[in-house]
């Protein structure tokens, strides 16, 4: 499966949790009715990128957490109620995240809880090898420092979000905080997983890009393939596959990470369909 139709399969899933009706949909993303009907119906295999990101915002309105908050003058009203399972959920704290349980991994968005799945071998393989290629370039420039997973980061001014990136590269940690990072990271990866899909796809890139993340990679492992994010600039992402070399942006072309390298270093973690 593409990221294109992860993406599709994602919005589908959406569609059916808010119980939009596509013409709610297709008013909403300017996306006309028929298309939006033949999309959700499946009979157009592989949507253009920019009719999925209209789709997205329609299904996901950017800035909102998890879209179960009241929209803005505009855009649709969610019947929130009906799809809270907890009546904290929107309003938890840091002061609720750090009460939890040491064993219980979460992320905390905009007050919302996420339970995250324990990572697998292909995931922390992958991992360790974009860490060891990254680690010479962040050694080139000591005002930087890189992190992975599990390492708290405390995104935007309150006290109602906290994430776990998987990888993620910080230049300006002046406040010296033990505890987590309480800035938005340069550089971000986030690895896909069947669990994580929405979550990193979505939710997440939403959230880091208004927070003032940079640049955002995601890494989908089961298909070979990388979404690079140049949030300053661009809205559509590049795409590479783990054959290429990857610029990272922020350097400038100075560093980059050589996927098929990575890809030889963890060839039997990989789905055995995949190509060489």
């Amino acid at each position: 499966m593409t990221i294109e139709e992860m993406t599709l399969e994602a919005l589908k899933d959406r569609k059916k949790e808010l119980g939009y009706t596509s013409r709610m949909i297709a008013e909403q993303s300017g996306v006309p009715l028929s298309t939006v009907q033949k999309i959700f119906a499946g009979l157009t295999r592989s949507p253009h990128t920019r009719t999925l990101q209209a789709l997205e915002a329609a299904l996901y309105p950017q800035g909102y957490g998890d879209c179960l908050q009241p929209a803005p003058a505009g855009m649709l009203q969610e019947k929130a109620a009906v799809y809270r399972t907890d009546p904290k959920q929107g309003s938890y704290t840091l002061a609720d995240y750090y009460a939890l349980p040491d064993d219980r991994r979460v992320e905390l968005i905009d007050g919302w809880i996420y339970d995250m799945a324990a990572p697998g071998k292909l995931h922390q393989a992958l991992l360790l090898q974009l860490s060891a290629q990254l680690l010479p370039c962040v050694d080139n420039h000591p005002e930087c420092q890189l992190f992975f997973a599990p390492c708290d980061v405390r995104l935007d001014d309150d006290d109602r979000t906290v994430v776990q990136p998987d990888v993620f590269i910080v230049c300006d940690d002046s406040d010296n905080d033990p505890r987590r990072v309480n800035s938005a990271p340069a550089f971000i990866i986030e690895v896909l997983s069947p669990s994580n899909r929405f979550h990193d796809l979505f939710r997440k890139l939403n959230k880091y890009r208004f927070a003032g993340v940079k640049e955002y990679w995601i890494v989908d492992p089961e298909n070979q393939q990388i979404l690079v994010y140049d949030l300053l600039h661009d809205s559509l992402p590049e795409k590479y596959t783990f054959s290429d070399t990857i610029p990272i942006l922020l350097s400038g072309g100075e560093c980059s990470v050589n996927f098929r390298k990575i890809r030889e270093k963890i060839r039997r973690y990989l789905p055995q369909a995949m190509p060489r």
